[in-house]
């Protein structure tokens, strides 16, 4: 068994990040799972269609599809028509301790959406790094 090491970063794990091109496959299959599907929201400020999924004891997937004309998924879905896990994301009370603990770490994160208030999370803001050798990431600031 691997014991748990302290969080450096002060993250907190969310969600797992779903592109999907069509959200109906995902969301049967995770309803087939258990899991509680919410309603799907368009989120303007991101281009994108957005759909929480919750289950009691499983991690909690956001479905993420296109919104109107070009947006953030149109590349990713060029290539994984049939969806992927893009994404992880985590939230933090202090986003800028957060980086620059990554930072501090060796790794460098680089800002690929700035942080905007997010629909599905109540008007918290949400932004993107991509962390080189590692991936992308979603970080909700719960700084209120």
């Amino acid at each position: 068994m691997i014991d748990e090491m302290e969080n450096f970063f002060g993250f907190r794990f969310h969600h797992l990040g779903l592109a999907a091109q069509t959200p109906d496959p995902a969301k049967n299959f995770l309803l087939g799972l258990g899991y509680r599907v919410g309603e799907t929201i368009f989120d303007p400020l991101q281009n994108v269609r957005l759909t929480l999924c919750e289950h009691r004891s499983m991690p909690t997937v956001e479905i993420v599809s296109r919104g109107e004309g070009k947006g953030p998924l149109d590349y990713l879905l060029s290539r994984h028509s049939d969806g992927l896990i893009y994404h992880l994301c985590y939230s933090t009370d202090d986003l800028d301790r957060a980086l620059q603990a990554v930072i501090d770490a060796g790794l460098r994160p680089h800002c690929v959406s700035a942080p905007k208030p997010a629909i599905l999370f109540a008007g918290k803001m949400v932004s993107f790094y991509q962390i080189i050798g590692m991936g992308l990431i979603e970080v909700i600031d719960e700084r209120e």
